[in-house]
């Protein structure tokens, strides 16, 4: 929400971003304040693209002077054109700066900004699912659903610092873990060529369960989104709901220990992303981690690996805020 105290005009802060897919979220932090004020959450589809936002952000808050910029995207960035894979918005970066008249302009991928605010996080702000502990200095893993599916890792590099990594591991292939799983993915072969983690393990993957579960159940499915699915199954008021949540949780847990074994992630694998957190009672009662730690062979592997809900308010926003050479919090 927008706060009714302006940002002061005489000061030159830094800005922030964490867009999504659905929400475009901003924030102002200065260099010799640490504390990130100034939140706004726009919905992405009232505006044509990144400067338009940003500018009426800006507007909002009293109009300051900002002369740099980190924004975390939900998208590769690869050259200078991003058009955006769960939304609208097409910007050159470069076109982005002139006309926000910024010195500079980073843009990062969301899931990099996540890792680089993962070794910020303390103990009150993470929830261990599961048992593991994790070892001093090793990989870290990342991932979380949200309008899309969120991958990223963290790594010691030679010097000692963390180097944060990032990917696109949302839009590898579904890999089913039981015969359950294999018919709803050929279900989902009907409507997608390829069918990726993320078109199950998401906003739109959680909707895209529950239909195929109906198919196979031979029910007609009701043309629910995924905030009335999962009402219904943590009511207990619809059985496909009820299999779509598991079947979500399970996929996301089978997900999650591929990381940790393609990454070696003994540093631990971290959750975030805009769905959990609203269901982390649910969540933490699930399947998840017995499907994260059933990997045949290297179960006792994985076994030892924690696995921990991100509970920081606005970690995206901490980690523009660390590329920016400032130790931040949300305030």
């Amino acid at each position: 929400m927008i706060q009714l105290k302006t940002f002061p005009t005489t000061e030159s802060p830094f800005l922030l971003g964490d867009v999504g897919g659905t929400h475009a979220r901003f924030a102002l932090v200065c260099e010799d304040n640490s504390c990130i004020t100034h939140e706004v959450v726009l919905p992405t589809v009232q505006f044509p693209n990144l400067a338009a936002a940003v500018s009426f952000y800006l507007r909002q808050i009293g109009a300051p002077r900002v002369r740099k910029a980190c924004i975390a995207i939900a998208n590769p960035i690869v050259g200078d054109q991003l058009k955006m894979t769960n939304n609208h918005w097409h910007f050159s970066i470069e076109n982005t700066r002139n006309l926000l008249h910024l010195d500079s302009l980073l843009m990062l991928n969301d899931w990099e900004a996540m890792a680089m605010a993962t070794p910020a996080l303390s103990d009150h702000d993470l929830k261990q699912i599961g048992k593991g502990s994790p070892v001093l200095n090793a990989p870290k893993g990342l991932i979380g659903p949200g309008t899309g599916l969120g991958v990223s890792s963290l790594v010691r590099s030679l010097r000692g610092d963390w180097v944060p990594i990032s990917g696109e591991g949302g839009h590898v292939s579904l890999s089913p873990t039981c015969d359950r799983e294999a018919d709803i993915l050929r279900i989902l072969w009907r409507m997608h060529p390829h069918v990726s983690a993320e078109r199950v393990i998401s906003g739109m993957g959680l909707e895209n369960l529950y239909q195929a579960i109906c198919i196979l159940n031979g029910t007609t499915a009701e043309m629910l989104i995924a905030s009335q699915i999962s009402q219904r199954a943590i009511d207990a008021s619809d059985e496909a709901c009820e299999e779509a949540l598991n079947r979500f949780f399970r996929l996301l847990g089978s997900t999650a220990g591929n990381l940790a074994l393609t990454l070696g992630a003994r540093g631990g694998i971290y959750l975030g992303g805009g769905i959990l957190g609203h269901l982390e009672p649910f969540f933490a009662q699930s399947d998840f981690r017995a499907t994260f730690e059933s990997k045949g062979r290297f179960e006792e592997y994985l076994v030892g690996i924690p696995t921990y809900l991100i509970r920081a308010r606005q970690p995206a926003l901490i980690g523009c805020a660390m590329a920016m050479g400032v130790t931040a919090s949300v305030i």
